[in-house]
């Protein structure tokens, strides 16, 4: 046996220990010098199919490759890539798609002259390809599991932050956000008002109507409150069974006396049906207002003022607004 069978066969076994399929074009007459009968054999394809398939293997590639595949060889044949190297799909006798990869490299060039022998390997990677998959899908699961926890903890924090009555801002988050706006307010010496809101005689409301027409009386003050208030810089917090407070920074007594009137008239402007025969309810709110510039005030301080405030209103008739500066407007009549 000459060297050259020695060699023949050391490659041979080379490349069936690393599970190549060896192959190789002549550029220059077309023909395939050496086909990839291995690759063919492990589809599942007869002889006589593969001798078909060998010359139009094009057939046998999945659709959506067929061009990536094309592109990765012209690529490497016009010269802007240094070897040829692509992944695709063959489909085997059985109908199922099995991935593979080639390496090739155009051989025999010189810087005069182009190659002309397209040598290069096939090689099964479908068991690579399975598992990048699943791997894959289970991070596109544990994605989707951590967008819905994400969506779960905003939805619990939000719970946490509000009434769940009204939706407005509960106790605990009006005292840590009225906390920090009385510092911002002394740190940059602006105003921060504060409106105590009641509403009025509520426990005949419950008592005549019973507590679920309640309810709807205290949601539409909240929404009174809410539809009033400037979105991303006031808030609007229930603090008690029919207490609200409002939160005003940037705001002067003057400024929120005026939004006190108008909410005070607004509620008594508004009716909840009491049953299914028709009747409906009035109610008002009474309003206390109480104003810290520039700071010097705790929160609880800026609260204790304006309930202060409230208890005035309440002696003056209800349904009105009174300031913690003694100054007060007169009644407003219901409509």
């Amino acid at each position: 046996m000459g060297e050259a069978d020695l060699n023949r066969e050391r490659l041979e076994l080379a490349l069936e220990a690393a599970g190549l399929d060896l192959w190789e074009n002549n550029l220059l007459t077309g023909e395939v010098t050496r086909k990839a009968m291995k690759t063919l054999s492990e589809l599942g394809y007869s002889e006589r199919e593969m001798a078909v398939y060998v010359h139009d293997i094009f057939k046998l590639f999945h659709p959506d490759d067929v061009m990536t595949v094309k592109t990765a060889v012209d690529d490497h044949l016009s010269g802007r890539t240094p070897q040829y190297r692509c992944e695709f799909r063959l489909r085997a006798k059985s109908g199922a798609w099995v991935w593979y990869a080639n390496y090739g490299k155009v051989m025999d060039g010189h810087s005069d002259s182009p190659g002309k022998r397209f040598i290069g390997v096939t090689f099964n990677i479908d068991d690579r390809k399975r598992k990048e998959d699943e791997l894959a899908q289970i991070n596109r699961q544990l994605a989707q599991q951590n967008a819905l926890l994400q969506s779960y903890n905003t939805a619990l924090e939000l719970l946490a932050a509000s009434d769940s009555l009204t939706g407005l801002a509960n106790r605990r988050t009006l005292m840590e956000l009225g906390g920090n706006e009385c510092k911002r307010a002394e740190r940059f010496s602006h105003p921060l008002s504060l409106l105590m809101v009641d509403i009025d005689l509520f426990k005949s409301v419950n008592d005549a109507w019973g507590h679920l027409v309640g309810d709807h009386v205290i949601c539409a003050v909240a929404e009174a409150c809410r539809t009033r208030i400037r979105h991303g810089l006031d808030t609007a917090a229930r603090v008690g069974g029919e207490e609200f407070v409002i939160v005003l920074p940037e705001t002067d007594h003057p400024s929120a006396r005026i939004l006190a009137e108008s909410l005070c008239q607004a509620v008594a402007a508004q009716k909840v049906a009491a049953n299914d025969e028709g009747a409906s309810v009035t109610f008002t709110v009474s309003i206390g207002v109480a104003t810290v510039e520039g700071g010097g005030l705790s929160f609880e301080q800026l609260m204790n003022n304006a309930d202060k405030a409230l208890y005035k209103a309440k002696q003056a008739g209800r349904n009105n607004v009174q300031g913690f500066d003694g100054a007060m407007s007169g009644p407003i009549s219901a409509t």
